[in-house]
């Protein structure tokens, strides 16, 4: 006997075969993952820290989420993306894809000098159009390299002083005696800078081999590790914002 509380839509659950829940099920997560790709390839997403050229900005080991809101949209996990219509500020922390190997997984660097301005480093600073910059982030003296130190596959590129040419950011780390930047080849093209990070969701002080490409089973090994021992979450970095 039905209960008069009984709605027309619970009614019509029950006079559901097995076949059409399933498809309705189906369904529903067909737009789940719609939804999910959609957000992931123009909004946001995720990434891991894998060496030390950001410290103590950003640890080996930090998750961020990152916006791509106004930098860039693409199809998720290709390297198909269009520029869109935000460009960065001067030392706004940014991602990007390597000039020099765009297969590689994203840099974060900070940017340094905007298109049309000159870069020179020396007396363990950084000097803008003459001017020393003020960089109360950094980790280390700021150095010049030598020729040799440039990389061989940047045509374009000749080393410091360096102005910065239309459309192009110099950029560099702020461990700036562990960081592989700018410096040594030369400008990020603004079509090439897809977000920028907007918060930590997570950080762990484990092993930096768990955060290197392709190391699976190491990092998944790491999450599992900091399940039985939270004390290798470093809790206090959770949640900043950039």
């Amino acid at each position: 006997m039905k209960s008069k509380n009984e709605s027309p839509e619970h009614e019509n659950e029950e006079r559901l075969t097995p076949a059409q829940k399933l498809r309705r099920e189906i369904i529903a997560w067909f737009w789940v993952a719609l939804a999910f790709l959609l957000i992931n390839g123009t909004i946001g997403q995720a990434r891991v820290i894998p060496s030390g050229s950001m410290e103590n900005t950003l640890l080996i080991g930090d998750h961020l989420i990152m916006s791509r809101i106004g930098y860039d949209a693409g199809i998720p996990f290709t390297n198909v993306h269009v520029p869109l219509w935000r460009d960065p500020k001067r030392q706004q922390v940014v991602i990007f894809k390597p000039p020099f190997a765009p297969d590689t997984p994203d840099y974060v660097k900070r940017v340094i000098g905007l298109p049309g301005e000159t870069v020179d480093v020396h007396d363990g600073g950084v000097y803008i159009n003459g001017l020393r910059l003020v960089e109360p982030y950094t980790r280390g003296r700021s150095e010049r390299p030598d020729q040799a130190m440039l990389m061989a596959n940047t045509t374009s590129y000749h080393g410091l002083p360096f102005t910065v040419p239309k459309d192009c950011y110099f950029v560099m780390g702020d461990n700036r005696e562990n960081s592989l930047d700018s410096r040594f080849w030369g400008c990020v093209p603004r079509n090439d800078i897809i977000g920028t990070p907007v918060l930590i969701y997570m950080s762990l002080n484990v092993s930096p081999e768990a955060w290197e490409p392709g190391q699976i089973r190491e990092r998944v090994f790491a999450y599992g590790n900091a399940l039985i021992h939270p004390g290798l979450v470093r809790w206090k970095r959770l949640f900043r914002t950039f």
